[in-house]
């Protein structure tokens, strides 16, 4: 295996089997077991490599109504509310973007009523001049990684 995409490798292979061995790594990728945990280590204190945690399927836990909410907030409160929106654990993605909307969030709830008593939350707060709200009716794809291209 030539080394120059061997970091590469190393991620679509965890991506693939996150609970991988060191051992079954380098059998996969050619090199010795110390190779992978060095480019391993490297991988995890440059950040590349953030942590690892499993897949959870929410609709199997209850968690079966996923909703979108879109927010327009007050010019510059914008880094208070997604703070404070970080605070809601149902709230599984959280996005500053351009566009109508200042703030998108993905949400995962029990029931629409679960759902409707954040939204109410998030109207009584000043510094969110407008929301708009849409339900999930089916995730075809829903947290998929891509393989990472090998030049």
């Amino acid at each position: 295996m030539a080394y120059e995409n061997l970091d590469t490798d190393l991620v679509n292979s965890l991506m693939k089997d996150g609970r991988a061995s060191l051992r079954s790594l380098a059998e996969e990728l050619d090199v010795s077991v110390t190779t992978v945990s060095n480019h391993l280590r490297d991988l995890e204190e440059s950040g590349v490599i953030e942590g690892y945690t499993p897949i959870v399927n929410y609709d199997t836990l209850g968690y079966d109504v996923t909703a979108v909410l879109q927010l327009k907030v007050e010019g510059s409160a914008l880094p208070d509310v997604t703070e404070r929106l970080q605070d809601h654990t149902q709230m599984i993605s959280i996005y500053e973007v351009t566009g109508k909307s200042d703030i998108i969030g993905i949400g995962k709830f029990h029931s629409t009523d679960d759902m409707n008593t954040l939204i109410k939350q998030l109207l009584a707060d000043a510094d969110i001049i407008e929301s708009s709200t849409a339900v999930v009716l089916n995730a075809p794809v829903e947290n998929e990684q891509f393989e990472l291209d090998t030049e």
